[in-house]
């Protein structure tokens, strides 16, 4: 009976024991709670931003949000906490309040912000071009959402200058891919990616050179008028570039005259038609 006892008192113990430390872990885990006014809350938010302390900044926010649900303060405390959170580089948490404030809020005058800071979440992760771009579609597509649902507001000329920056590198990562089959003579694989480029990023740094490999590519297919035409296209548009000389010589034989001082051949048009 003794050890009987014994065992059940050491269970109940070690039952007790595993209850205390999952409430003292779920007690961690909640943010704490901070009773005060609307504009308390709210100024102690604004006062953690400007000392760089986001993630006190966020919990007091989030605080006008619970405790003043319905004051005029709590919509834009939404943000502000979503602000913080971006600031904070927790792009999820922010992009969970985004997502959340335009749900609810979506006539909003700081609508047009709430869409600008979603795009800066995804831009902010952008990667190199030898990784996944996911995060670079999702900010150029955030980016191009801003101008064709707020043409007029002051978010959207920052837009239109990151929709040409995160093309250009997604015109990057398709020229690296393009030139990766190209290297290993796959050049129906590599017209694809640099027609790509030629097609879809039109202002892109990268158009003429994706020329160039396409008419390289062209070329070793055998398919020479389409090199031409191609080749045509990038004199056309790029005549004084280093890839409309490559392209000429790779087709012609014959190295077009450049600012060196070197006799000037016939253009692209001359022999084209």
């Amino acid at each position: 009976m003794n050890r009987s006892l014994a065992r059940i008192l050491a269970r109940a113990t070690l039952v007790l024991s595993l209850g205390l430390i999952a409430a003292g872990c779920a007690k961690k885990d909640e943010e704490p709670y901070i009773e005060g006014t609307v504009e308390s809350l709210y100024n102690s938010g604004m006062d953690f931003l400007a000392e760089e302390k986001f993630s006190d900044a966020a919990t007091h926010f989030n605080e006008v949000e619970r405790q003043h649900p319905y004051s005029v303060w709590a919509t834009k405390a939404q943000l502000m906490a979503a602000y913080a959170h971006y600031s904070n580089r927790k792009y999820d948490d922010a992009l969970n309040a985004i997502d959340r404030f335009i749900q609810l809020h979506p006539g909003n005058r700081d609508a047009a912000y709430a869409y600008y800071l979603r795009a800066l979440c995804y831009y902010e992760q952008i990667s190199d071009i030898k990784r996944d771009q996911q995060m670079t579609e999702k900010a150029l597509s955030g980016f191009q959402e801003i101008v064709r649902r707020f043409p007029e507001s002051r978010f959207a000329r920052d837009a239109r200058e990151k929709i040409d920056l995160t093309e250009d590198h997604l015109a990057a990562k398709e020229m690296e891919v393009g030139r990766y089959y190209l290297k290993r003579s796959q050049h129906l694989a590599a017209t694809n990616r640099f027609r790509k480029v030629a097609q879809d990023f039109q202002t892109s740094t990268h158009v003429a050179e994706a020329l160039h490999r396409l008419v390289e590519c062209y070329m070793a297919l055998g398919v020479t008028d389409e090199a031409r035409r191609t080749a045509a296209v990038l004199g056309f548009n790029f005549p004084g570039s280093q890839w409309y000389v490559d392209s000429y010589a790779l087709i012609e034989g014959v190295r077009v005259g450049t600012a060196t001082g070197q006799k000037q051949q016939k253009s692209f048009w001359d022999w084209l038609f």
